[in-house]
Parts: C-alpha cells; structure tokens; sequence
C-alpha cells in the first residue's frame, strides 16, 4: 500500500526507464487492465526535438481564455513531479497522485509476473496515471506531450483531434536513430488516419518523410510558411511581436508572453492547431481570446527571466538545437550587451558541440560547471577537458560546486548585462529552487 506522496514518487522513479524492444504492446495490455481510461476524451498530440512544451503552453493558455477546460501532460518537470499533470494549469494534488499511483500499482506487479519483459517502464507508470486523472476530469481537450519520439512513445495509444510536429533535430539519437529522416519517421508515428497535422520549421529529410506519412495516413498537413505565415516585427525585443496569418485568421498582431526568437515559430504552430480544434469541434474563434492567451503565456525554464536588472534568465537548451536557438536569440537580442553563462550538460548529449555554439558568440563570458544530475546512470559531462579544446574570446572558467560559481556570475555584473544559466532541464530545475525560495 502506497500512503504518502514520497512513496509514490520512489514507487514510480524506482521503475526501468526503458526495455530493449520498443512496442506499444505494453501499454494498450496496461491500460487494459485499467479500463481503457484514455477513451472517449479529446486529444492534442505534440511531438518534435524542441519546442513542444512552449507550443503546449501556449495552446493551454489560448484555450483557457477560450472558455475551454484543459488538461495538459508534460515533462520533464521543472521543481515538481506534480507539474507533468495539470488541468486549467492546476497541478495534480498530492492526494491524487496517491490514490491513482496506489491504483496503477497493483496492476504493475500483476503484469510483472504476467508478461516476459516484465511490467510498465517509469513513463508507461506516468501515462497511465495521467490517463486515469483526465478521465475523472473529463476536461474538454487534452494537450498530450510526447515524452521521447513518437511512433513507440507511450502517449501514442489514442487518436488525436490535431497531431503537431514542432522541429526534428538532433536528439535521443540512442533510441530514434543516426539521420534526421530515421528521427523524422519517429516522429510522424503520431500522424494518424484522417486528422490534421501541424508542423513548424523542418530539415528537408525530414519534412520528406512526415509528408509521405501525412499522405500515406490521409492526414491534412499544415506547414509553416506554406499554410500559415509568421512574421516577428523588426525590432530587436526579447518578447517578440508578431502578425500571423493562416487558416480563419488574417494578420493577426499579437505580444509573446515567452521570450526569444524560436518562439516566433512555435506560436505560429500552437495558433495554427488551436484554431484546427476549435474550429473542427464548434467552439467560436475569438481572436482577443487567443492574443490575451499568447501574451500571458509563462513556461518554466525556457528563456524564463527570474530577476529583472540585471536580466537573469533560466533556459533549459539542452540539446544541440536548443543551444542554436539560444545562440540566435544573444545575436538578435542582445548583441549590445555583456552575456553572462553558466553551463552544465548532461554528459550523454553532444557537450563539445554545444559548448563550441556558445563559445562562438564575441560578447559571452562562460563558466562552465557540474550537477548531480537525474541518476547515476546520467551524469553530468566534465565540460573542463572539452573547454581546453574550445576557443573563445574570454577564457572560459571552470568552477566545481555550481551555488558558488552562480554568486560569483552574478557579483559580477552590471545593470545591463545578461546571466543565462543553460545546458540542461535538469540543471536549470536545481538553480530554480534558488529563486523558489525567495
């Protein structure tokens, strides 16, 4: 028996996280056995390499102000397990996290005799108690985030009123493949017979496979640039200004609650698949509605400022497009100032590479650091050896405890100078607890 919130957590983190042969067997068997709680409900499915949680958060806030009730499952989580499941942006309460692990946990140990691979993996666990959650709630849609990929993922058990590939980059290589086609055909698992697909910015191998897909599955494909238009306004503001037009909307002008440039993009995409499901289900399109629910869009550890002067912002870059995106945004924003990094990667990401990005910037100052990391299995990468090879034009620092090299950054700066703290979720969500606690 499972009492306390604590024991629920250890209960689901002491499970695998992955099995040798990927397969939604599992899964259906699982949920199955629970009663099929993810039937009957409505579901927005969003995958890509990054931007799936900013185009989440965004959909969540429009649909809000729409009048909607919304269910949303993401991860990873920033400070809390309970972040992964909201409804209306309300966290899962502990009571209910409880109640519904202690009754997954019965059907787990039920499969772990029963099936030869043994029971749900820590993400199944999370899906399934998610699933069970939104079926009590009944909220008028569920915006479902992908955890890793698409076409295995454990997400991929319903159909969807709209599917959204947001990007494909270079990420998860271990588990989806070594070209950015192999990644792609992942990815557009989630495409589903007849139901629209939303994709934002895509390589060419890749926007080949997702629209073989779409056509093979008769889905209906809306492609940034082609379908729907963005366009940021020129001036250089960190929370971009933009007019849209596609679908039902024309030159719609609007202020983004996230900063940086990317989320030009991925506000483009989540208008796009809001207005798919509102229009497809007869819900009014109410264009205040859906600029009030961009601007006070807010999303934790994406370019995220936590002090205002100097500007200190947590930005969980933690792949290697996600630090190009990051790149983009210190040239396009602030290009006039000092940039001040701290930077932890894990050490099973491209480290070298993303180091390399940051270290061809002329206005940045970077330290590198270490964290404890999600597991001994997932340590933090020794950034020292790889700052050695890196070139850049202020030497880059090397400090051991990150709390200590964070008060120095920060003793450091000016009023006008930049800090971004970045590399990696996990990292971001240990320094946030600084800013928590104030």
């Amino acid at each position: 028996m499972i009492s306390t919130y604590e024991e629920a957590l250890a209960f689901i983190h002491g499970r695998t996280k992955f099995k040798k042969i990927p397969t939604l067997k599992r899964m259906r068997r699982f949920l199955k056995e629970l009663g099929d709680p993810q039937e009957g409900l409505k579901y927005i499915h969003v995958t890509g390499t990054n931007g799936k949680g900013s185009v989440v958060a965004m959909m969540r806030s429009m649909l809000l102000e729409s009048g909607l009730t919304v269910g949303s499952f993401t991860s990873p989580f920033i400070t809390r397990f309970n972040e992964r499941i909201e409804l209306n942006g309300e966290q899962i309460s502990d009571e209910d996290l409880v109640r519904l692990t202690n009754q997954v946990a019965g059907v787990v140990a039920k499969l772990d005799q029963a099936l030869p691979e043994g029971g749900p993996t820590e993400f199944e666990i999370d899906t399934a108690i998610m699933f069970l959650y939104m079926a009590e709630k009944q909220p008028d849609v569920v915006l479902l985030e992908v955890g890793i990929g698409g076409l295995y993922d454990s997400t991929n058990v319903i159909v969807p009123e709209v599917s959204v590939i947001t990007t494909v980059g270079w990420d998860h290589m271990k588990y989806l493949g070594n070209t950015l086609a192999a990644i792609a055909t992942q990815k557009a698992g989630i495409i589903k017979a007849g139901r629209p697909v939303v994709v934002g910015q895509l390589p060419a191998s890749a926007a080949t496979v997702i629209k073989q897909t779409a056509v093979a599955k008769n889905a209906r494909l809306y492609a940034l640039d082609r379908d729907f238009m963005v366009k940021k306004a020129a001036n250089h503001r960190f929370f971009a200004q933009i007019t849209y037009s596609g679908l039902e909307l024309h030159q719609l002008r609007g202020q983004l609650g996230l900063g940086g440039d990317y989320q030009v993009e991925n506000a483009a995409v989540a208008l796009t698949a809001v207005q798919l499901f509102l229009t497809s289900n007869h819900y009014p399109l109410d264009r205040h509605a859906l600029l009030t629910g961009l601007a006070e869009t807010r999303w934790p550890g994406r370019l995220e400022p936590v002090n205002a002067e100097p500007l200190v912002l947590l930005d969980g870059a933690h792949n290697l497009p996600g630090i190009q995106a990051l790149v983009k945004t210190i040239r396009d924003d602030f290009a006039d100032r000092d940039v001040y990094l701290l930077v932890a990667i894990l050490a099973d990401k491209q480290y070298e590479l993303m180091l390399g990005e940051l270290a061809s910037l002329g206005n940045v100052h970077i330290t590198v650091t270490h964290f404890a990391g999600p597991g001994p299995k997932r340590p933090s990468a020794d950034l020292a050896a790889a700052a050695q090879q890196i070139k850049a034009r202020y030497p880059i620092q090397v400090a051991e405890q990150w709390q200590l090299a964070f008060q120095q950054v920060a003793q450091e700066l000016s009023s006008d100078d930049v800090m971004i703290v970045t590399g990696s979720l996990y990292f971001i969500s240990e320094v946030r607890h600084l800013f928590d606690a104030n």
